[in-house]
């Protein structure tokens, strides 16, 4: 059932809500709403009470300018006080970087469970993003979203070939949309570091997760996330990538917000 909810300074956002239970909010990471959750929240719903949001600039929400992290902390805890007052958090890639710092803001939140937060472990990645970012705002403040989806893509690894092929899909005028949301996500990845000092201040336990076909650097970066973390669970799911099969992370998720 879709429904909105109004955050703190004034942007209406819309979710969609399953199920029946304790309640459980999903985060989607860049270039996606909350449709691309749906699959996962349809597997919990019938354990749970789950809120599914296009973040703000997507889908049915709206978007207030100008954008800080903040904003979206805020958008996280309207959608907790929607589901009660007290929820659990699932994100993915980059929206597994704002549920964390949801969480370390103290936001009422029971568990929180990501995967493949896509934080850098070394120099040569930290260089790689800062130039990114940079990359980034010159393409979106020309207006030129396509080569900001480009760029993005080819941040994740995508060949260039594919790349090229993508921009002649149907998809990719849907991409170009939602293209100035990337500097919310990348707002959101601080210079990509993994936030050690947020991590440990996070009160409730911690659950990263990783697929074991995906590069060996996003593995690690979940490893470190919940060796960071106060109460931090490392997790490694056979033969899963980035694009994580629903069916074998509900009964992951199902376990840890029932423990």
């Amino acid at each position: 059932m879709e429904k909105k909810v109004t955050s703190r300074d004034g942007t209406s956002l819309a979710y969609t809500r399953y199920g029946d239970g304790p309640a459980v909010v999903l985060v989607s990471g860049a270039m996606s709403t909350g449709a691309t959750l749906a699959p996962l929240a349809a597997r919990l719903a019938d354990r749970f009470d789950v809120l599914v949001p296009d973040r703000r600039g997507r889908g049915a929400s709206g978007d207030t300018a100008p954008y800080a992290v903040e904003r979206e902390v805020e958008d996280i805890a309207a959608l907790v006080e929607a589901a009660g007052g007290s929820a659990a958090l699932y994100g993915v890639s980059s929206g597994a970087a704002l549920v964390l710092r949801a969480a370390a803001s103290g936001l009422p939140v029971t568990r929180v469970a990501v995967y493949e937060p896509p934080f850098a472990l070394s120099e040569e990645e930290v260089a790689e993003r800062a130039e990114y970012t940079a990359r980034l705002a010159e393409a979106l403040r020309e207006g030129r979203r396509g080569d900001a989806v480009a760029l993005f893509l080819s941040l994740t690894g995508l060949a260039p070939e594919i790349i090229v092929s993508a921009r002649a899909s149907p998809m990719w005028p849907d991409m170009e949309a939602i293209a100035p949301t990337l500097a919310h996500d990348d707002a959101v990845m601080a210079g990509g570091r993994v936030p050690v000092g947020e991590l440990a201040g996070i009160e409730v336990p911690v659950l990263a997760l990783a697929g074991g076909a995906s590069p060996a650097r996003l593995q690690e970066a979940a490893r470190a996330t919940a060796e960071a973390a106060r109460e931090g669970a490392y997790r490694c799911l056979a033969d899963q990538t980035h694009m994580v099969d629903p069916d074998v992370l509900a009964p992951e998720l199902a376990e840890f917000f029932t423990e």
